[in-house]
């Protein structure tokens, strides 16, 4: 049996409460400048921000978006995609957000952490085809044990973070 894979995603992407872009990834060419995806996040989130809705159609997409905080979370798919599917994927990058900052998502954690933020976007949604949505396995293979990465492979985020969990223990003692 063949397994068919189709492109679902165009975009996935969190804005902060002013409309500025926090993180986004773009899985096609359907706004091939910097340009154009700068003004279609401002007519987004002028759209979204003041809104109820958590599924809207802007310039013949299909957008699915949730608040939180400081934050707004959105993945945009085709004007055809299905929506339940489309929030769906959304839930489960909220979700995987969310156990990643420990149920902290606001703007300041999620820079804290934005390297684990970007694996996991990857890991739900790899050239527009969304790959996975259980958060759980997400995080399984996001989530990294600090302890089991050498001293010489671990980022420089990852390096300061183990430096102030150390540092908070000595002084805990």
């Amino acid at each position: 049996k063949q397994w068919y894979q189709r492109r679902v995603a165009i975009t996935a992407g969190i804005l902060d409460n002013d409309g500025a872009r926090v993180f986004s990834k773009y899985y096609d060419d359907h706004f091939p400048t910097q340009k154009e995806k700068q003004e279609f996040e401002k007519s987004l989130f002028k759209k979204t921000n003041q809104t109820e809705f958590e599924i809207i159609v802007i310039d013949g997409l299909t957008v699915v978006y949730r608040s939180s905080v400081d934050l707004l979370f959105y993945i945009i798919g085709p004007n055809d995609e299905n929506e339940l599917l489309l929030m769906n994927t959304l839930t489960t990058f909220y979700e995987t957000v969310s156990a990643i900052l420990k149920k902290n998502v606001e703007k300041k954690a999620l820079f804290e952490k934005i390297d684990s933020i970007i694996l996991a976007a990857d890991e739900l949604i790899e050239g527009g085809v969304i790959m996975e949505v259980d958060p759980g396995n997400i995080l399984n293979r996001v989530v990294i044990k600090q302890e089991e990465i050498p001293f010489s492979e671990q980022s420089v985020t990852q390096v300061l973070q183990t430096a102030k969990e150390g540092l908070k223990w000595s002084l805990l003692r």
